[in-house]
């Protein structure tokens, strides 16, 4: 098994998910900062737009438009000369806060949730994949998940991949044309690791997030493990591949804990790891 190091790239944020190169920066959602940046190469950092309603899942247009998940609203916006406007409201349809999300070459969204009031002590239950279409109706494309997590889309539009935290699992579906997900199977077994962000390589490869297992594994699509970066005790918590030549495995790690969330103090990282495999472009 190939093993890589990680070192230091950006700090001073406060929980970060959601990471997504485009257009030579890396943008990602702090959660509990309450606002989206764009990251340069060097390391400089932009705000980009301020979520009260908690930022998480990133994504862009066929046209470049940003979409930015907003978890407690349950929303998803566009971002519009520097404005958040309503792309869809997904609150008639989900029981808890919305999270990750990855759009496809149409400008079609999937989004996942929660499922549950994790963090105010909710009795847990499965959660839903939603679709957003481009006009921004909304429909489950698929149910009883573990709570769904990172996702991306591969072999050229025709499948959907979900890391399921609580599942210790990550899974597949075949896409139809329609954007419906159909045809569920396991893509790997992971029961020590919670599986979180996840980001797709060249060859088809999934690196996975380990979340509360402090380390970024590299997924092959038979579901064997063939790479492993460890960050414990910093929890592993999302990843993304890019740089100028889709050689950098960003990686989001946290040392903080609950309370220092909710006093919104500096526990998160990204760190950097050079890489074999280069980027596939999704998420």
């Amino acid at each position: 098994m190939l093993t890589y190091t990680t070192t230091a790239f950006a700090d001073d944020f406060v929980f970060l998910e959601g990471p997504r190169w485009h257009a030579g920066r890396l943008w990602v959602s702090d959660i509990w900062g309450h606002t989206v940046y764009a990251v340069a190469a060097d390391g400089a950092r932009e705000a980009i737009v301020e979520v009260p309603g908690r930022p998480s899942g990133l994504g862009f247009l066929p046209d470049g438009t940003p979409l930015i998940v907003s978890m407690t609203e349950r929303r998803v916006y566009r971002l519009v000369a520097g404005e958040l406007v309503l792309h869809a409201d997904l609150a008639p349809l989900v029981t808890a806060e919305i999270n990750d999300m990855v759009v496809d070459a149409r400008g079609r969204a999937y989004v996942g949730n929660m499922g549950y009031d994790l963090f105010g002590g909710a009795p847990s239950r499965t959660a839903e994949i939603t679709l957003v279409e481009t006009d921004g109706r909304c429909r489950h494309v698929a149910t009883e998940l573990d709570f769904p997590n990172g996702l991306l889309i591969t072999d050229g539009g025709r499948t959907l991949v979900v890391a399921e935290s609580f599942g210790h699992r990550v899974s597949a579906f075949d896409i139809a044309d329609d954007g419906s997900l159909d045809a569920r199977r396991v893509l790997c077994e992971l029961p020590d690791l919670v599986p979180d962000g996840i980001c797709l390589d060249a060859e088809g490869n999934v690196w996975v997030a380990g979340a509360m297992g402090g380390a970024f594994v590299q997924v092959a699509p038979d579901g064997a493990v063939i790479a492993r970066i460890d960050v414990a005790p910093r929890a592993a918590i999302a990843c993304q591949l890019g740089g100028s030549d889709g050689h950098s495995l960003y990686c989001l790690t946290y040392d903080g804990g609950v309370e220092e969330l909710s006093r919104g103090e500096p526990g998160a990282h990204i760190e950097v790891a050079r890489v074999d495999i280069p980027a596939a472009g999704s998420p």
